[in-house]
């Protein structure tokens, strides 16, 4: 009798467990991070404005004694979810991602004179049209439609090459936050509607 009570015990466990293991397939959003994170600093370059010390203090754990046994299913349960990683490798991500490097030699002017700033949707629009000369202007507006298609397919791709197109608003509310926080001190953004200087 006490056998089975150990059994059945043990059965319950194991199933609580295995359910914890197949929760239905969520959002990665750190892996997201992680992702936007690699393709911005390859397409801005060295004025990712983040520094280490800042990155470790986002990701430095306090683990309280009451949350012990939770913190001990996180890394039991879910090390494969803990590891998610996107993929960003596909020939359509690395094509797009190569145009709005290249395409950012000609942006960064334009960032950093206050003419152009980023949106809340993760994409790019006029700041201050008086900061461009006429005879620039419309250049400028082909380059932020150019952009913005752009980081439009990017998301859009990197949700399909992870078997997941309905990812795609989140990785594009993933980036436009990402977009923010590595943006160069002095670059312009809209917050809640208003636009603030970083």
């Amino acid at each position: 009798m006490k056998f089975f009570k150990y059994l059945s015990g043990s059965l319950v466990t194991a199933m609580m467990l295995v359910s914890c293991v197949t929760i239905n397939i969520y959002f990665p959003a750190a892996a997201a991070e992680k992702a936007a994170d690699r393709i911005i600093e390859d397409i801005w370059g060295p004025e990712s404005e983040k520094s280490k010390a800042n990155e470790s203090e986002q990701h430095s754990y306090n683990i309280q004694p009451q949350n012990f046994i939770v913190t001990v299913l996180d890394w039991v349960i879910s090390p494969a979810a803990a590891e998610a990683d996107l993929n960003i490798s596909s020939d359509a991500i690395s094509t797009l991602q190569q145009k709005m490097k290249d395409r950012h030699t000609s942006l960064k002017p334009y960032y950093d004179n206050g003419a152009i700033g980023l949106t809340e949707q993760g994409l790019l629009t006029m700041h201050n049209a008086k900061a461009v000369s006429l005879k620039n202007r419309n250049l400028v507006k082909g380059l932020l439609a150019d952009e913005n298609k752009d980081r439009m397919a990017l998301y859009a791709e990197i949700a399909r090459a992870n078997g997941h197109p309905e990812w795609q608003d989140d990785i594009q509310a993933t980036f436009s936050r990402r977009w923010v926080d590595k943006a160069a001190k002095g670059w312009w953004f809209k917050a809640s509607g208003q636009w603030k200087q970083k």
